[in-house]
């Protein structure tokens, strides 16, 4: 299982230097909406990695198939823009609350 990263270039590059293999530069809404919905049905894909903004730029239906989704555990970074937080997350993919 694998992390996956899809942002624009600049987003990308410190996860590519911490060595995420798996990232993908989607800097217009097209290239970004493909690549999500490919990687949403990657087996090998664990966590989906997508920054809060560009989140918002994807199509409602993809965006709440990606909020829904378990596997792979999407995790957006910047600014909490709806959704999720990290906490609900991984209560959801875990079942436990690991605050507590």
């Amino acid at each position: 299982m694998e992390i996956a990263v899809v942002g624009n270039s600049e987003f990308i590059i410190g996860f590519q230097l911490a060595g995420i293999q798996m990232t993908y530069p989607a800097d217009d809404d097209e290239k970004l909406k493909d690549v999500v919905s490919r990687l949403l049905g990657d087996g090998n894909v664990a966590i989906l990695v997508i920054k809060g903004s560009d989140m918002q730029r994807l199509p409602p239906r993809l965006r709440i198939a990606l909020e829904e989704s378990v596997t792979p555990t999407v995790v957006t970074i910047g600014a909490e823009e709806g959704g999720m937080s990290m906490r609900e997350r991984i209560i959801k993919a875990m079942g436990v609350d690991l605050w507590k």
